[in-house]
């Protein structure tokens, strides 16, 4: 079940719910939740108003899938950021008493946060204006793309494809803030406490919403001109060469069309136009497998999900769902990582769904 929400700007098809991860590190003090396309869950405060929370939730779903036909446009990011537990939160000030505990407990990724006087939904993107496709947009980078595609968007120095263009851009190579930036240099971000990881998640930040065209009237270019100066699409790709092919290379599937936070696709919330009758759990493929293998399985109705690997002792491995989603058809993907990111040993492990009543466990075999 999806809820229209209407208003003078907005047409939002999603539910806010109430908080179903209560009792999850970090989680507990957040009573409005929304779940994106089963891979982003907004967690907002009580005093949220929900015009604003269901405007986080449609400018995530509009950057996933872009060209809003329900279904995130990558479905390799789509498994990434299902295995990361990716929460949007929205706190009411940065003294909230989530927002400690938040960072303090929740063991999912949450890269960025939107605050409540951050959010407008009358004009979505808008610099100093909405937050919104910012902070998601960090998130969805940092948390998929950085691991789903590492040479491409790695932010450490040397990496990648992103940092490289990010050195040019900068005028060189700069570990912390130079103070001053070379006279050839367009991008020079002036927050001295962002660090080099930082500067490459704004740097790709920048250049997507700037080919979007969201920063290209005369008083943004002119506000921003002293962070970023190719604020047009234009100036981008004539200035910027090195991150204009990345950002437009559609292997990755990076977003093109610039959210307005309005978001109903025909089957807005289900992943496929039918629904499974009944809960299942498929055989891993591959299986032997060497990196990854994916987990299929079957949610005839909505509920809570939690998928876990475990070695034969019984010892938890790690954690790939653990949320509420919606009736489908689904998969994961688990690259051979526990739960703190470090590769496992080759051997024999299980894979156990829990979905409301339903519960079944797997064998598969990892080799090196």
């Amino acid at each position: 079940m999806v809820l229209s929400i209407l208003s003078a700007q907005n047409t939002v098809c999603f539910e806010i719910e109430s908080n179903p991860n209560t009792n999850a590190p970090g989680l507990g003090e957040f009573t409005k939740y929304v779940n994106v396309l089963d891979v982003i869950g907004i967690y907002a405060e009580s005093s949220i108003p929900d015009a604003k929370v269901l405007h986080a939730a449609a400018v995530a779903a509009q950057l996933l899938d872009n060209d809003e036909d329900g279904v995130i446009d990558d479905q390799a990011l789509q498994s990434v950021l299902q295995s990361a537990d990716v929460a949007m939160p929205i706190f009411t000030s940065e003294w909230s008493s989530a927002a400690d505990d938040m960072m303090d407990n929740f063991t999912g990724c949450a890269s960025a946060a939107l605050f409540n006087n951050e959010i407008d939904p009358s004009a979505t993107g808008y610099w100093g204006s909405d937050a919104s496709v910012e902070e998601i947009l960090h998130t969805i980078n940092h948390c998929g793309h950085v691991e789903l595609y590492p040479s491409a968007f790695g932010l450490q120095p040397n990496s990648s494809l992103l940092t490289a263009a990010m050195d040019v851009a900068r005028g060189g190579q700069f570990i912390n803030h130079p103070g001053t930036y070379p006279d050839n240099a367009w991008y020079h971000y002036d927050d001295t406490t962002c660090d080099y990881e930082c500067m490459a998640i704004e740097y790709l930040y920048w250049a997507i919403v700037t080919n979007m065209g969201i920063l290209a009237d005369e008083a943004t270019c002119s506000g921003i001109a002293n962070e970023w100066e190719p604020c047009t699409p234009e100036l981008l790709q004539s200035t910027d060469t090195l991150i204009y092919n990345l950002i437009t290379d559609t292997t990755y599937q990076l977003p093109q069309l610039a959210p307005d936070g309005n978001y109903c696709p025909p089957e807005a919330g289900v992943d496929n136009a039918s629904v499974p009758e009944n809960f299942e759990l498929f055989p891993a493929y591959p299986n032997p497998f060497n990196p990854t293998t994916t987990l299929r399985y079957d949610l005839p109705e909505a509920t809570k999900v939690i998928i876990m690997i475990y070695d034969l002792m019984g010892r938890d491995i790690k954690t790939l769902v653990n949320h509420q989603q919606k009736a489908g058809y689904k998969s994961v993907v688990w690259d051979a990582t526990n739960d703190l990111g470090e590769p496992v040993s080759a051997g024999i492990y299980l894979y156990r769904i829990s979905a409301g009543d339903f519960h079944q466990t797997k064998k598969m075999v990892l080799l090196k």
